[in-house]
């Protein structure tokens, strides 16, 4: 079956086979961004945006990250190859990030944000990166090697079944995965499960300002551009509450509209959906 050719119901409640068929469609498109990076844009829309100032299109993953929050520090001193693109926002900016701490990154590509944690947690850390696309890990376990991080590993697993002990984790960031997620609230009690009392959430991701019409809903493009799977605010916070997560904060960021204005060009979805920051903690009880 051809990418082209699928179409999906993409509810809150998929069915199993449902799921099933929804991580390998995402797990193939995102196989190819981290087989095709080396010859420029992969295929998700984040990493084919245009640049407004110059009015052209760009496939510089650094100006593209630096629109989304990032400094110039940051994209020059991550591994090149490293940052593909793929994010909606720097959760980063909102980690306040401690020497010492185990950091947890889902979903975490090519290694981006797990090399900049590194930077944050000093040797004395430790960051671990989790992503379902065998083609990611492998990419960001050669800049690993290829660098001084013996305080990072990645490894190969889904978002809904994290392959960390419990209570081992200070800090989960994420960018622009969740969303991919069909099952989001599983996601969430599994980050729930391995944070430590005190734990934090610090997440950059796209959420529905209203509800996504099923059309939309089963566009395969808008599903993989990180567009059509989102959850609405109320649905969010109620996930993470029903994890059991406290202090939540799910703020969308107006600044976001611009970008998703480049991803799809003249479809009118930064007036549906925008770039949030997520935020929760578990309680230290």
């Amino acid at each position: 079956m051809k990418d082209n050719d699928m179409t999906m119901t993409t509810t809150m409640n998929t069915t199993a086979l449902e799921q099933d068929t929804i991580k390998h469609a995402v797990r193939q498109r995102y196989g190819r961004v981290a087989t095709n990076a080396a010859s420029g844009c992969g295929c998700a829309p984040s990493c084919c945006g245009t640049d407004t100032a110059a009015g052209t299109a760009t496939s510089d993953p650094a100006a593209l990250a630096q629109r989304l929050g990032y400094s110039t520090s940051d994209t020059a001193a991550a591994p090149d190859g490293s940052n593909l693109g793929l994010g909606c926002g720097n959760p980063l900016g909102l980690a306040s990030l401690k020497p010492g701490q185990t950091v947890l990154d889902l979903g975490s590509g090519a290694g981006f944000d797990a090399f900049l944690a590194a930077r944050a947690v000093g040797p004395t850390g430790r960051v671990i990166g989790v992503d379902m696309t065998p083609e990611m890990i492998s990419k960001a376990r050669n800049h690993q090697a290829e660098g001084d991080y013996g305080h990072v590993e990645f490894r190969l697993g889904e978002i809904e079944s994290l392959p960390v002990a419990d209570g081992t984790v200070d800090v989960i960031l994420s960018n622009c995965v969740i969303n991919l997620s069909p099952d989001k609230g599983r996601v969430f009690r599994e980050a729930f499960r391995v944070l430590k009392p005190g734990g934090r959430l610090a997440i950059s991701d796209i959420v529905a300002l209203a509800p996504i019409p099923e059309a939309r809903r089963r566009d395969w493009e808008l599903y993989t551009g990180c567009v059509a799977g989102a959850a609405e605010v109320s649905e969010v916070k109620r996930l993470l509450a029903e994890a059991g997560f406290q202090n939540i904060r799910v703020e969308p960021k107006a600044r976001s509209r611009e970008v998703l204005q480049d991803w799809f060009p003249g479809q009118g979805l930064e007036n549906s959906v925008a770039s949030a920051t997520i935020e929760a903690v578990k309680s230290d009880q």
